[in-house]
């Protein structure tokens, strides 16, 4: 493997260490002008190069152990990682761009400081504009200025939470460090692998494992968007109740099915049981704890499916991981506590963002790479495999730890987007995607279905 960063993520996953040598990496720079792609003052490249270097790497081995065959070459083209990166910018339906930011989801100048928000669906709306006084139904951008403009960040971040809302201050680098949950955050293992218990490896169809996806936006919709490319049964799992983005469920749900099931009703548990009872993975992403209510902690369903890998995503750590351990977040907020925001700002002193939600998207590969590791792992000793990762140890990870690796200019080859995207008709229209950057020979091309309506397939394995 070329680059120190990738070989070392695979170390923190447990991989081998003489499989990095598998992987070669094709640089890019953008057509007709010099420098890389995804280009930001942090090494994101790295990041995102790396992250879906180790998901290749780990499903070509994961691949070759079933198959009985040695490790193939895998290949990670810079064009394909940056396009699959902002992959919900490049998707259209019939032709159609879809809304990535609601209007109140920005940055705010308030009283000494900067302020970021994250208002896209409309209870999180709601709850913001209730926690600053605000009418829900006529509140505009101006209003919400300037009913910012006169308080402090600190506080209205406090303010936001306790009412449910989103809402985080803009920190430095150097503020996040110092502050209870930035020591936290740096504190955890950047990917934490662990057995829960010595019980064998539930027998897998040739076909794959079947996975239940529990998570929503983009992190763990990636994660396991990925593992249906790779062969996986991957059934998503949504509560009637909440609210989720069409366009978003369109550019994550590739290769997967989609069921609606009220776990807090009695019918909606026992078909949930009953899916977990032949499930290989489960994949969780909602705030931490929230999925507590029903058994569903890692330890508890482990004891109810023997041999289980469960998936668990935060944005800040998780319970016991700092005083912001258990609180709901995204991308973007994390990009404004952490530093990520300062260090990518303006000369003006605005704050500034990634090229894109590469947190969300680099912890998502991380994510299938290690639960892939995990089902290969179980191979030699089975045992319920535990696995974490969070959005903020990502960024932790992206400004302290990583450096960008070089190469010289005339290995670097054009770089257009357009060639990395493709067209699929399925029950949402004509999609114009982003194909994978996971390959390797003898890999997967596509997916095998198109994305469908959220909510539309039964609760039960193929």
């Amino acid at each position: 493997m070329e680059q120190r960063s990738s070989a070392r993520l695979w170390a923190a996953l447990g991989g081998d260490p003489g499989l990095p040598g598998h992987v070669r990496f094709v640089p890019r720079v953008p057509s007709g002008g010099a420098g890389g792609v995804l280009p930001a003052r942090l090494p994101v490249r790295e990041l995102a190069r790396s992250t879906v270097a180790v998901c290749a790497l780990a499903a070509a081995e994961f691949a070759a152990r079933r198959a009985g065959t040695a490790v193939p070459e895998v290949r990670v083209d810079d064009g394909a990682v940056a396009t699959a990166f902002v992959s919900e910018r490049h998707l259209r339906v019939d032709g159609r761009a879809p809304t990535t930011f609601a209007p109140l989801s920005r940055f705010w100048r308030t009283d000494g400081g900067w302020l970021r928000t994250h208002a896209n669906y409309p209870h999180h709306r709601a709850r913001l504009l209730s926690a600053l006084g605000l009418p829900d139904g006529g509140a505009t951008v101006e209003a919400v200025a300037a009913e910012l403009a006169r308080r402090r960040a600190e506080d209205v971040e406090e303010l936001v939470y306790a009412a449910g809302g989103l809402a985080v201050a803009v920190r430095s680098p150097r503020q996040w460090s110092a502050h209870p949950q930035g020591v936290a955050v740096a504190r955890l293992p950047l990917v934490g692998m662990e057995p829960l218990d010595g019980a064998p490896a539930p027998p897998m169809p040739s076909s794959g494992p079947r996975v239940l996806d529990l998570t929503r936006v983009i992190a763990g919709p990636v994660a396991t968007r990925t593992l249906a490319l790779l062969g996986a049964d991957v059934l998503r799992i949504d509560s009637p109740h909440l609210p989720e983005s069409a366009d978003a469920h369109a550019d994550t749900g590739f290769g997967k099915r989609s069921a609606l099931l009220d776990l807090a009703s009695r019918s909606g548990r026992a078909s949930f049981e009953e899916l977990l009872a032949k499930a290989h993975v489960v994949v969780t992403g909602y705030r931490p704890g929230a999925l507590a209510r029903f058994g569903l902690s890692a330890g508890e369903l482990a004891e109810r499916r023997p041999g289980l890998v469960v998936a668990e995503l935060s944005a800040w750590g998780g319970p016991g991981a700092g005083p912001w351990g258990g609180r709901r977040g995204f991308d973007s907020l994390v990009q404004a506590a952490s530093g990520i925001a300062v260090t990518e700002g303006g000369a003006d002193g605005r704050p500034g963002v990634l090229p894109a939600q590469a947190l969300d998207h680099g912890t998502g590969y991380l994510l299938a790479a290690a639960v892939l590791r995990s089902l290969t792992d179980q191979r030699g000793g089975g045992g319920s495999r535990h696995v974490r990762l969070a959005l903020a140890r990502t960024a932790h990870w992206l400004l302290h730890e990583l450096e960008e690796s070089g190469e010289p200019e005339e290995t670097r080859k054009p770089y257009d987007p357009a060639d990395w995207l493709a067209e699929t008709d399925g029950p949402l229209g004509r999609l114009r995607h982003a194909v994978s950057p996971v390959a390797y020979g003898g890999g997967p091309q596509g997916w095998a279905r198109p994305p469908g309506r959220p909510g539309a397939d039964g609760p039960g394995w193929v």
